[in-house]
This record gives structure tokens, sequence and C-alpha cells, in this order.
């Protein structure tokens, strides 16, 4: 009997330390870490795949704006300025006026109309001139006071142009007839100013369509 009772106090001596300081076994700090660790790259895909989506579909936005952008303005038309003296009184400098493409892509080009093309003598820049002949049209390039008068005819698939301003303009009299495919549009309404709002008008030069 007392060897039971000392085996009783034996045991409960042995569990009475944690009874009475109230204590709570702790779990693994490695468990802790481990779902921080887990959370935190959840977290970091999450947002990772948000960015990563946004950028792409951005991009994805770009490139199909910038394709209808370019389209519009290479078959439709766009705004331009125009600079320099060779197209006064029709077009002064800083005017701005609307080109459209479509005439050239279906050679609607016709004799009056003012075109921008590129230089003949510099790529990297565009001309605004008007056109006076066509393919096969017979071109006065001497002054019609002089006695002998000289002609030029405009080649298969060319061009001759001429700025309204004859006594300041750099044109096909000095260059000869430009490649049709060096037109990028034809202007044919001002914007800007708004005094000089509306169609262009008739060239002050028409008796240069008709020369014999």
């Amino acid at each position: 009997m007392q060897g039971a009772q000392r085996g009783t106090r034996s045991w409960v001596s042995r569990i009475t330390p944690w009874a009475e300081s109230g204590a709570k076994p702790l779990s693994h700090p490695g468990c802790h870490e481990s779902c921080f660790c887990q959370w935190w790259q959840s977290l970091h895909r999450t947002m990772l795949r948000g960015v990563l989506g946004k950028t792409f579909r951005l991009v994805g936005y770009t490139i199909q704006y910038g394709c209808i952008a370019h389209c519009a303005f290479e078959y439709v038309g766009g705004v331009v300025m125009c600079s320099g003296p060779s197209m006064e009184p029709t077009i002064q400098n800083s005017d701005i006026v609307f080109a459209e493409n479509l005439s050239r892509h279906f050679y609607g080009i016709q004799r009056g109309d003012i075109v921008i093309a590129k230089s003949p003598s510099d790529p990297k820049s565009n001309i605004c001139k008007r056109v006076i002949g066509l393919e096969g049209d017979k071109i006065l390039t001497s002054s019609p006071s002089d006695f002998f008068k000289s002609h030029n005819y405009v080649p298969t698939g060319h061009v001759w142009l001429e700025g309204d301003n004859l006594q300041n303009s750099t044109d096909s009299r000095y260059y000869g007839p430009i490649p049709y495919g060096l037109i990028r549009g034809r202007i044919f309404f001002k914007i800007w100013p708004l005094s000089d709002f509306g169609f262009l008008r008739d060239s002050p030069n028409g008796h240069r369509f008709s020369d014999d």
C-alpha cells in the first residue's frame, strides 16, 4: 500500500511542475517561417502575374492602335504643316492642311492637284507642289516670251510638278519629272489659318496646263 502511494506521489510530482506553471507546449518555430515563406511566395507570384499581364495587354493595345494609326495615315490621310514660299499665294508658310492618300493608291491624281511627294534630290524630305503634267503630256519648259520654245514630254509613270510661286520654286523645271511612286498624298483642304479655312483655290498658273 505504501509502495502504491509512493508511486502515485512520484507520478504526480512528475506532472505537477507543468500544471503549476501553466505553460503550454510551444510549436516548432520552423513551421511559422515555412508558412510565411509560402504566403510571401504566393503573393509575389500573384503580383508578378498581375504586372506581366498588364504589361502584355498594354503592349498589345499599343501595337494594335499603332497599326491602325499607320494604316490610317498611309491609306486615308492626315494633317500636314507646310513650310516654304514655293506654293504662295495658294499655301503660305506654316499653313496647316489635310492631305488624303487614297487618290495616289487608286491613280486618281489629276492635273492641277496639289501633292506632297518625296524630294527626288533628298528622300528624307517632302515637297509640296502642283501637278502640271501627267505621263505623255508635253510641257513648256522655257519662258512663254522666248522666241524658240522648248518642250519636254512626261515619260510613262512620271508626273511634272511646279510650285505656284514660279519665281521662287525648285521643281521639275530643275530636276525633271518625278516618278509617280514618290507622291505621298493629295492636299485639297486648308485647316489653318481659320480665315482661309476651306478647299484650296485654283492655280494662278492655269495656263500651264494647256500649253502646246
